[in-house]
Formats: C-alpha cells, structure tokens, sequence
C-alpha cells in the first residue's frame, strides 16, 4: 500500500493558488541568500542546496554537509532537498531531516550535472524508474509523517512524461515540480508550458500537488502560466539572482534605484561572510556570482563587475561600489 501524507503542500494549495516557491540551487540558495529573501521578499516555500545523500548517511560526510541545512525559525516552511541513488541512504537523509525540523525533503531527479547523473542519481533516475520508485519510498519510511516530495524533468533526452511522470505519481508523492525542460536541453530552450496542461491533469488524478518550473520571468508571468496550465504552484530559480526582491508583491524591481541594489548587495555579502565564509562553510568566490547578479543592465557595468571579480574580500567591493556611485552622482 502507498503511503500518502498529509501536509503543507496540500494546506497552502488549498490556499493560494499560485504558490510559489524557490528553487533549490547549488551554491545559490544557501543560508545568506534565503535570509536576503525573508527580508526583502519571502516565497510561500523555501528549499535549502541539494546535498549528498551518501555523504549525510556517512558520520563524516554528515559533520560538513549538515551545515548546508542550516536554516532559521523565518524561513518556515522550508524543504531540504536531497539527491542519491541507494534508498538506504535516502531513507538515513529522510530521518535526519525530519529531526532537524525540516517541513519537508524532496528528492532530486532532475539536476543535469554530469558529476550526479555518473552517480545514478539526479536525472539519471528517469533511466531507472522502478530505482526511482523505491528511492521515494525509502525516504517516506525515513520521513515519518514529514511529508517527501520530488523535482524532476520532462524526460531525459527526449519527452518521456507519459512513461516518466506516471512511475513518480503511482508512489503519491506530497508534491511534484517539474521542471519543463529535458536533461539533454539543459535551459538552452525555452520551457516545454506547453505540456503543463497534461502533467497536471495526470497529478490531479493522483490527489498530488503540482509545481511548474522553468522561464518564469516575474510574478505576473507566474501567474499567468499557472492559469494557462492549472499548476498548484510556481518554482522559481534563475529569476531571483541579484532580485530578492522577486516574491515582494509590492515591489517593482525597476523601480528600485542603482544605489539601493548596491546596499543590498553589500548587505548580502556582508552576511555571507559572517555567517558563511568566516565560519569556513563556502569561500567567498562563491559571493562574486550574486555580484554579478546585482550589477547588470546599466551602463558601465560590465567594467565594474570585472573590477568585482578582482576583489578579495567584501571591504574590497564595498569600495568598489561606493567609488562608482560617487564617480556616476547615482541615488
């Protein structure tokens, strides 16, 4: 008998429709980004990095990669999200999230790293279906009644959803997002919205909550493709980087000032330091790509993200930004 539980996903679709939600990103979404998000502009869902669930089940592995889970009492509701191919070692990774009090784990069977995929796991698992299955309810045994949901892709090289997206549906998962795009597209073609209609009607015949993924410009294009497609909700990845303030209903990104961007940016950096790189978690090259987020679209700034890119520490880019607002008379 498949086990199905009861959640959040299904309380705040119930709710609000659409939801939405962020998308969980490698060396994106860690602690200092998803706090910048709380303040300026909180999602109705937050997902921590993927992490390793081989590494968590190891007691070495766990020491490092623990602190990647790390996350605070605003950011409910939050979803780790996890990715591996022994559901031994799913089912470890489930146990310990629901006991750092995570709202929910979702299993990752999309990521089109080729690092993962030679691992078997991320969108590897498309290929092993019946391994993909087993895997989900692995980590609903680990899970108790922490709800286990899944992110995967269209398919692997091709359109698979009507072979694909039914194996995950058959194990009632809390929720599925799809990202609408195959493994062999990466994001180099636009999203398939096309084929949101069916994947919904397919997860709402199995009582599964649905989230579309991918090319979501704003809140208003969000909104627009889950009335077009019907998905509970919308995840959102690439439209965030250097925008916390993406899921602020009353904010309008072009409205806010170049001066302001900097002194958000500097306050992001500024606590990625604190809390990240000067407690050794990640180094601080990983800040100079959200430095490359807020600083576009205005003239001169592809010179000033080169000069960022030279800098050593936030200091260092802090007077970057100061020099150039003073030099421009920016406000």
């Amino acid at each position: 008998m498949v086990k199905k539980q009861k959640n959040f996903w299904q309380k705040l679709a119930a709710k609000k429709k659409p939801f939405f939600v962020l998308a969980p990103m490698a060396d994106v979404t860690d602690f200092a980004q998803r706090q910048m998000l709380v303040k300026y502009g909180k999602p109705d869902v937050i997902y921590t990095e993927f992490v390793s669930a081989d590494g968590l089940a190891s007691d070495k592995g766990q020491k490092v990669l623990v602190r990647e889970l790390r996350f605070a009492e605003n950011e409910h509701p939050i979803v780790a999200q996890i990715f591996g191919s022994k559901p031994e070692n799913i089912k470890k990774a489930a146990v310990l999230a629901a006991e750092l009090g995570f709202d929910g784990i979702e299993i990752n069977m999309g990521c089109p790293d080729k690092a993962i995929i030679k691992q078997g796991s991320g969108s590897a698992l498309i290929k092993t279906p019946q391994l993909a299955r087993e895997i989900i309810r692995a980590a609903k045994d680990g899970a108790g009644k922490m709800p286990v949901s899944v992110k995967t892709r269209i398919g692997f090289s091709k359109n698979e959803i009507e072979t694909w997206i039914p194996e995950i549906l058959a194990e009632k998962p809390a929720a599925l997002t799809v990202h609408l795009r195959t493994r062999k597209e990466m994001s180099e073609v636009a999203a398939h919205w096309e084929l949101a209609p069916r994947i919904v009607e397919m997860a709402k015949e199995n009582g599964v909550v649905i989230v579309g993924n991918g090319d979501v410009a704003n809140l208003d294009d969000g909104k627009e493709k889950a009335e077009k497609s019907g998905m509970d909700g919308i995840m959102v990845g690439r439209g965030i980087f250097g925008n916390p303030w993406f899921f602020n209903e009353e904010v309008d990104i072009k409205s806010i000032s170049l001066a302001e961007k900097f002194r958000v940016a500097i306050e992001h950096a500024k606590f990625f330091e604190k809390e990240l790189s000067g407690k050794n978690i990640k180094g601080y090259h990983v800040m100079k790509k959200h430095f490359k987020a807020y600083v576009s679209e205005f003239e001169g700034a592809k010179e000033l993200r080169a000069k960022l890119m030279e800098t050593e520490n936030v200091e260092q880019a802090e007077k970057i930004l100061e020099d150039y607002l003073k030099a421009n008379i920016v406000v």
